[in-house]
């Protein structure tokens, strides 16, 4: 398999694609036509560079995810919104228009900050006080490191099943399998179309549930080395160690996407697990958005004709019109 090195991400009926700083939204309309957007991202950090060392460049590239999902899953929530509202937007001026728009990005910004401080304390503080309790039976730390790790995944697992039980997630599911069938279909040199789509992988080892599950892995063996005794101390340094831990995190899975070594592709295997619960298998309309974003940021014909050198299943790249492969961006 050879990385193409574009993500994505599902939203609501919808699929997000992203390669480089341009990104595009497709989302099926009510009316079951399918509408995309093309855009270009700017990134929370504006020195380039920075975004090129290791360990630190995961970090930002984690907030840029958490800032474009956000932004992006709004966008696509627009095409749902109450008739009732469409019709009160439509009646306003350019002024409450611009005003409406900052209050909607204040909104979405106070959201996105509760749910990082909500995620924080669900996955980080909870685990540790409960395993707390354990200290009645032994006073290991060793022990009670574990403990705490094997609390964060299991609380971790209760909540992906639990959220998994919605309809609307369920379907957010199914386009996040088919966000993941498009890319392992270009990568393993496919035809991009609903048929070899739907024959895909819905597993992919740079998705960002097998990096939540290395987070929590790195977590634990991060908390070895926190030896105070202060319990305040303790959670403090647990949360502050989070960017570098998001960091080691973000280079496992760059290394797992870029290698197909016996020893990664055996430490990708629990994240790739994991994601069975956070995917579905698609629909025909679901992998039909898929590859609607896919193809407005990114020219696969070139990609497969560079890295493999023919279109498996169907000849080589000759057989192309030449002009269908010159009007994209080479990779």
């Amino acid at each position: 398999m050879k990385s193409s090195n574009i993500g994505g991400q599902a939203v609501l009926e919808g699929v997000m694609m992203k390669n480089d700083d341009r990104y595009a939204v497709a989302v099926r309309r009510p009316d079951k036509e399918i509408e995309v957007c093309v855009e270009r991202y700017k990134s929370v950090v504006p020195w380039s560079e920075v975004k090129k060392i290791p360990f630190i460049r995961g970090i930002f590239n984690f907030v840029d995810s958490l800032v474009l999902g956000m932004k992006t899953i709004t966008y696509s929530a627009s095409f749902y919104e109450d008739e009732a509202e469409d019709e009160e937007k439509k009646g306003m001026t350019s002024q409450q228009l611009l005003k409406e728009e900052k209050k909607e990005k204040l909104v979405m910004g106070l959201t996105m900050a509760f749910s990082v401080v909500l995620a924080i304390a669900i996955f980080m503080v909870l685990p540790y006080y409960l395993s707390g309790f354990l200290r009645m039976f032994t006073q290991s730390r060793m022990i009670l490191t574990i403990c705490e790790g094997v609390l964060r995944m299991l609380i971790f697992f209760a909540y992906i099943l639990l959220v998994s039980k919605m309809e609307d997630i369920q379907r957010t599911f199914m386009y996040h399998g088919a966000e993941h069938k498009c890319i392992n279909c270009i990568e393993h040199g496919l035809e991009l179309n609903v048929e070899n789509v739907r024959a895909s992988s819905r597993q992919h080892k740079r998705c960002g549930t097998s990096f939540l599950f290395f987070v929590m892995i790195v977590s634990i063996i991060f908390a070895f080395f926190i030896t105070t005794e202060s319990p305040l101390c303790r959670v403090l340094f647990r949360i502050a160690l989070l960017p570098l831990i998001a960091g080691v995190s973000y280079e496992i899975i760059r290394l797992a996407g870029n290698s197909e070594s016996p020893l990664v592709n055996a430490l990708s295997k629990p994240g790739l697990w994991v994601q069975n619960l956070t995917t579905r298998e698609p629909d025909e309309d679901m992998i039909e958005v898929a590859i609607c974003a896919v193809e407005a940021v990114f020219d696969w014909k070139s990609y497969i004709y560079e890295n493999f050198g023919t279109y498996e299943n169907f000849g080589t790249y000759e057989n192309f019109e030449m002009n269908d492969v010159e009007s994209g961006v080479a990779q």
